[in-house]
């Protein structure tokens, strides 16, 4: 019996032997790169191996001046911790540096890894020569390195975008790269578009070995561990002016306005220089309180902006001249009287100085007459409809957008309301069922400053090899295959949007005195009520200056602010203030 017994439990110690030696080899052999979800050899090495991060390997993005928005690089002193025990020219880094030595050693002391030598409490910045000077001494543990660092100002992050770690979207949308699981991937923006050119192939680091009190493991050879990529990852090159964004997005705060923003223009081939939207996004938490969401691509109402595609079709078709008489005191019914705006009867001039809805319903309804489609078709001549932003064939990518998140606008809903007098007279003057981004407004001023000519709208310039050559450069498209506007149309455009500001009654008056001449458009669209009964609207003005040499062109609004609060009028005059000493500052330089 007791024979037995012994053979059971010698037999059962030797199958848990055996399933402990496959337990081990499982480990060990088998799946040591994936044991559990967890690489064991990289942390194996990482418990053995102190180093320092000198380049996440990420691509970048500089404005259209080459200056940074997303990171710099800061000539750098790295240290090394064995360098506290052991003896070495110290006295000659310190002078070489232009610090104390007692001040290196007591940072050498308090420090647990390589770290970056700090002065006042921010790196301390090497010139050329003295990078050159101290890596000339060739001591271990002593390197002078460019070090990446964000930048402490964040210019434009609904635009620009965000990126974070996430492996299985890594795997996911580029199932064929062997790409470093920790590297970081493009949510959201510019990030998210160009994301593919700005993929890391890995870090560059300093790292040595060490034994569990700390010391080198094998001597004092540091290794400096690089992808050595010469082309990749690359910087893209915006069209955004670095100082012109931080003034704009300065002005929007400074006049409190809580949702919505501005897109600024160069008028000359529809590139962004700014875009500011908000409420503010909080990168640690970019979807709270819908702070991720750019105002400034989504279809937003227009309210009477859009009168201006309604003149432009007017004007073109025959169907109206700037002599033309329209009754501005009666309703869009053009049978009940408005006693709120009774003007009387305008022409058409007039009638779009004052914003006169009459007048303009009235054209709405003879253009859908004359050609269901004339609203659609101006709107997308003008490049406000039904994106605005590049689109067009990127190597493999036919659909390649520089705009993500934008959305196609709309101005009928259902095209049976074609047929309808009142929902014709409440699309045409920009309620109802339109909608269009604030990129698109900017973009339909921009096609009139410049006498017709409707182009994508675009905010890179080109996409840089990491040794400086050009990848791929985006050219100014044009924004459809229809006939541009015909030079007279944008010209008689020009002067409506003009009166606007110039007109005694003009919903503009108040920008005639700024020191640019502005010509444009305001509007005022109904979007709801507060839970105490009181109006919400969105507030725009949206037009370009100098009005006889058009170089911006600007979309400002409020979205869904109640009634006679909002920001719009003081950003857009505050904008083109800056804009001017801007201007005269540069001239002034040069």
């Amino acid at each position: 019996m007791w024979k037995k017994r012994t053979i059971v439990t010698i037999a059962l110690i030797q199958a848990a032997l055996l399933l402990l030696i496959g337990r081990l080899a499982q480990i060990q052999l088998i799946d040591s790169e994936s044991f559990a979800g967890r690489n064991l050899i990289a942390e194996s090495v990482a418990q053995r191996t102190q180093e320092l991060t000198i380049d996440d390997g990420r691509g970048s993005f500089v404005d259209r001046n080459g200056r940074p928005l997303t990171k710099r690089y800061v000539p750098s002193l790295v240290l090394f911790p064995f360098l506290a025990t052991m003896k070495w020219p110290i006295e000659q880094v310190a002078r070489i540096a232009g610090v104390t030595v007692e001040d290196i050693r007591r940072q050498l002391e308090e420090a647990n890894g390589p770290f970056i030598l700090q002065q006042d409490g921010e790196p301390l910045a090497l010139s050329a020569s003295q990078m050159k000077q101290i890596n000339d001494l060739r001591i271990p543990g002593v390197f002078a390195v460019k070090k990446q660092y964000p930048l402490e100002t964040v210019y434009a992050p609904h635009l620009l975008g965000f990126t974070r770690k996430d492996e299985k979207l890594l795997r996911m949308r580029y199932p064929k790269r062997s790409l470093p699981p920790q590297a970081e991937v493009g949510i959201q923006g510019l990030e998210k578009a160009f994301d593919e050119f700005l993929l890391t192939d890995g870090e560059t680091k300093l790292l040595y070995h060490v034994d569990a009190e700390g010391r080198p493991l094998f001597g004092l050879d540091v290794k400096y561990s690089d992808p050595g990529n010469p082309f990749y990852p690359a910087t893209v090159q915006t069209t955004l002016d670095r100082d012109i964004q931080q003034e704009m997005e300065q002005i929007v705060d400074r006049y409190g306005l809580k949702k919505g923003g501005l897109v600024l223009l160069d008028v000359d081939d529809s590139s962004v220089l700014a875009m500011v939207s908000r409420p503010n996004m909080n990168p640690r938490d970019p979807y709270k309180n819908s702070g991720a969401e750019n105002q400034m691509v989504l279809p937003q109402i227009p309210g009477s902006v859009f009168k201006t595609v309604v003149a432009a079709a007017a004007l073109e078709e025959g169907l109206a001249s700037p002599a033309a008489m329209f009754d501005c005191s009666k309703k869009i019914d053009s049978t009940t009287l408005d006693e709120e705006h009774d003007y009387g009867m305008l022409n058409l001039a007039d009638s779009f100085a004052v914003s006169c809805n009459n007048a303009f319903a009235a054209l709405g309804k003879q253009l859908v007459r004359h050609d269901p489609d004339a609203l659609e078709t101006y709107a997308e001549k003008l490049g406000l409809y039904p994106t605005a932003g590049w689109e067009g064939a990127v190597y493999h990518e036919e659909h390649f957008r520089q705009f993500p998140e934008e959305q196609k606008g709309t101005i009928w809903h259902d095209k049976r309301d074609k047929r309808v007098p009142l929902a014709v007279a409440q699309t045409a003057i920009g309620q109802k069922d339109v909608r269009v981004s604030p990129l698109g407004v900017a973009n339909m001023m921009a096609t009139i400053a410049r006498g017709g000519e409707a182009l994508k709208v675009r905010v890179v310039d080109k996409v840089l090899y990491k040794n400086g050559t050009t990848l791929f450069s985006f050219s100014p498209e044009p924004a459809t295959d229809k006939e541009p506007l015909a030079p007279q149309t944008a010209r008689q455009l020009q002067q409506l949007l003009r009166g606007v500001v110039i007109n005694e009654d003009g919903t503009g008056r108040r920008f005639r005195s700024l020191p640019y001449e502005v010509a444009g458009k305001s509007g005022t669209a109904e979007t709801g009520k507060t839970k105490g009964g009181s109006e919400l609207i969105n507030k725009w003005f949206a037009g370009y200056f100098p009005a006889d040499r058009p170089k911006y062109a600007l979309a400002v609004v409020e979205l869904d602010c109640p009634s006679g609060q909002a920001a719009t009028n003081d950003v857009f005059a505050a904008a083109v203030e800056a804009l001017y000493a801007y201007d005269r500052n540069k001239n002034d330089q040069e």
